[in-house]
């Protein structure tokens, strides 16, 4: 079991476990499949048009095109539907709470590094590959594991070992100067556009947004009628933040849409306002106590979680923003930026409208501003009704738009919870203007003024630690990486017939593991069978000593008897005349091969230079509580979400 590294092992979940999001995952691969195959018709016709005069195929060839192009649409489509199967995700006990939203994981093509490796190993570090066939299979069975894990932290872990494995990868077997034929494929979350690359980055990068959307999903999931519950998705929502605000920072101007600055800037908004949300919750989830203050502190928090929402929106709807996010998700922000907003306009009022002052006297006296100076209360009757009717007005509007804005949207029509919720609250805002309506008053009413949000809890990012999670480099056997990396260029072993001459050895040891030569005798017969200065020690005798100090080093030599010993070295070469290598990323074309080609190397693709590089950068009711508006709803969430019509603009994508 050489190099097996069994403590560090890990699986995912069953791949062919039929649970909902296992069905949806697999189903998104299915159509990221079929969406290649349309994209090489597509691609191969529009080839054939610019190639050919004849005005008969050229006539034959729009035609085709045109039904190409009509189903790649449907898959557009289809794909779209899967982005706004929020029910899936939701926690199956949950039937008071609005829905949130996940991200879906990207998906990826299988990875053989197997032959690349070993050729690499041999080639450049002069062993044979075979003896790292174990390490090999460890890392192949760690990468297909990540495609499948499991929804919860245990599966972040996983993901982050395996982009902990990553870092130990790239300076090993990456190169620079030189490309060694693994090829890296992984399909945008959102339109299915594959990129393939021999890039290590775009591994690194996609893993990076899966361990995001994993965390959303974990806070999609969690149980937000319990206290535990909301503290473990506000947890899980500001660490999916972090995870794609460090990959915003560190991965720049990559080649997949789903994870451009644009992109993931509208999405680590869309998780720090989950976040608020249910921070919210959390604050109303005791009730909320009918007190002036305490009513007003109410309105602030939920004014506070309708501007991040409204935040959320104006980016959603920028070119090209808008083109490639779901339908779903654009109405679902607008929506409860108006529903926030509304129940913020509607605490006010009841704070105004059914608290009074005691006596008349402190009705002439000015009292002091409100904390954050959300209004300046007039503690005059007539004045008080006067402003709470308002802001009871701006409630009912608020939510008539929030509910207009639900019915626009076929899959927000299939969450049946939301839709009694926004009614709900629809209700009570109406029955409290009714209770406060006179038929002898005909009193203009003014426009309310907007209310200043304000939060004791202000949602942050969070860079999780398992982003810089410690896990055993798997091909450490080749040696220290700080000295046996891919951007060294070595000699072979030369193997060295070491004697002693009047019990000195020719040359000493400096530096840590591997020791180097130096002071070498060119007298001495070692220098006299090749030795040279600056030679890395890496065996004496069958003992490999890579990793191994001077004093160990000596401790092996100090036995050398007359007869000698074999020790191996290699010596370092100079790599600055090595050419650096532009890496490439391949058309959507050469990607439409079936899952069975498994071996990258043989494919014959039309190579083009990448357009995009890398970079790494209360009077009447004191005792008493108020809730939210909920409805009792006791139905599954199984209920399939039709697909809804997204316009796709191929050249949006980059």
């Amino acid at each position: 079991m050489d190099g097996r590294i069994l403590e560090e092992r890990h699986f995912g979940c069953n791949p062919f476990a039929q649970t909902g999001r296992s069905k949806l995952q697999n189903k998104r691969a299915r159509l990221n499949q079929q969406i290649i195959k349309q994209m090489r018709m597509r691609a191969g016709a529009e080839n054939l048009l610019k190639a050919t005069s004849n005005n008969k195929v050229r006539e034959q060839v729009v035609l085709e095109l045109s039904y190409v192009n009509s189903d790649l649409q449907l898959l557009m489509e289809q794909l779209e539907g899967l982005n706004s199967s929020v029910d899936v995700y939701q926690n199956v006990q949950e039937t008071s709470s609005i829905p949130l939203i996940p991200l879906g994981l990207k998906e990826t093509k299988d990875v053989d590094f197997s032959v690349a490796l070993k050729d690499f190993i041999l080639e450049h570090y002069s062993e044979d590959g075979s003896n790292f066939q174990v390490e090999i299979d460890d890392l192949m069975d760690l990468r297909q594991a990540c495609r499948t894990p499991s929804r919860n932290p245990s599966g972040v872990d996983l993901l982050a070992s395996y982009f902990s494995q990553l870092s130990f990868l790239e300076p090993r077997f990456f190169s620079p100067t030189r490309q060694i034929g693994i090829f890296f494929t992984w399909y945008d979350s959102f339109t299915g556009v594959p990129v393939c690359q021999q890039n290590i980055s775009l591994e690194k990068a996609s893993i990076l947004f899966n361990m995001a959307a994993l965390c959303s999903q974990i806070g999609t999931r969690a149980d937000r009628q319990t206290q535990a519950g909301l503290e473990d998705a506000i947890a899980a929502f500001q660490k999916s933040a972090g995870v794609l605000h460090y990959l915003k920072e560190t991965f720049t101007h990559t080649p997949s849409y789903d994870m451009s600055p644009a992109m993931l800037s509208m999405l680590i908004r869309l998780m720090v306002a989950q976040a608020q949300e249910c921070m919210f919750e959390q604050i109303t989830l005791p009730g909320i106590r009918n007190e002036f203050f305490s009513l007003l502190k109410i309105a602030q928090e939920a004014a506070k979680v309708g501007e991040t929402y409204s935040e959320v929106h104006q980016s959603m709807i920028q070119t090209p923003i808008k083109n490639n996010v779901p339908f779903f998700w654009t109405t679902m922000s607008e929506l409860k930026t108006n529903h926030y907003n509304s129940l913020a306009h509607y605490f006010v009022s009841t704070a105004l409208l059914d608290h009074h002052c005691k006596s008349s006297t402190q009705s002439q006296q000015p009292t002091e501003t409100f904390k954050g100076d959300i209004l300046c209360p007039f503690l005059q009757y007539e004045e008080r009704r006067r402003i709470g009717k308002a802001h009871l007005q701006r409630s009912i509007m608020g939510h008539e738009e929030a509910i207009r804005t639900h019915s626009r949207c076929r899959h927000l029509q299939k969450l049946d919870i939301l839709s009694d919720i926004l009614q709900a609250g629809l209700k009570r805002a109406l029955t409290k203007f009714e209770q406060n309506d006179k038929e002898d008053e005909f009193t203009d009413y003014m426009l309310a003024p907007d209310i200043i949000s304000k939060t004791e809890k202000k949602a942050e990012m969070e860079i999780p630690a398992a982003t810089k999670v410690k896990v055993k480099d798997l091909f450490q056997r080749l040696g220290p990486l700080s000295v046996f990396s891919a951007k060294q260029r070595w000699s072979a072993p030369r193997t060295i017939r070491l004697r002693l001459q009047d019990r000195d050895l020719g040359f000493t040891l400096k530096g840590d593991a591997p020791v180097q030569i130096q002071s070498l005798d060119p007298l001495c017969p070692a220098a006299a069978e090749g030795l040279k200065e600056g030679d890395y020690l890496v065996a004496v005798g069958d003992t490999e000593c890579k990793w191994l100090g001077v004093s160990d080093v000596m401790k092996l030599l100090k036995d050398v008897d007359e007869e000698g010993v074999n020790i191996r070295v290699v010596s370092m070469l100079d790599s600055s005349s090595q050419p650096m290598v532009t890496p490439f990323t391949y058309s959507m074309i050469c990607l439409a091969h079936d899952e069975d080609d498994k071996n990258p190397k043989s494919r014959k693709v039309a190579k083009k230079p990448s357009f995009l590089s890398w970079g790494l950068k209360n009077k009447q009711k004191s005792s008493s509580t108020l809730s939210l508006p909920n409805a009792d709803y006791n139905g599954p969430w199984n209920r399939p979400c039709p697909t809804y019509p997204n316009s796709y603009n191929e050249s949006a994508l980059y």
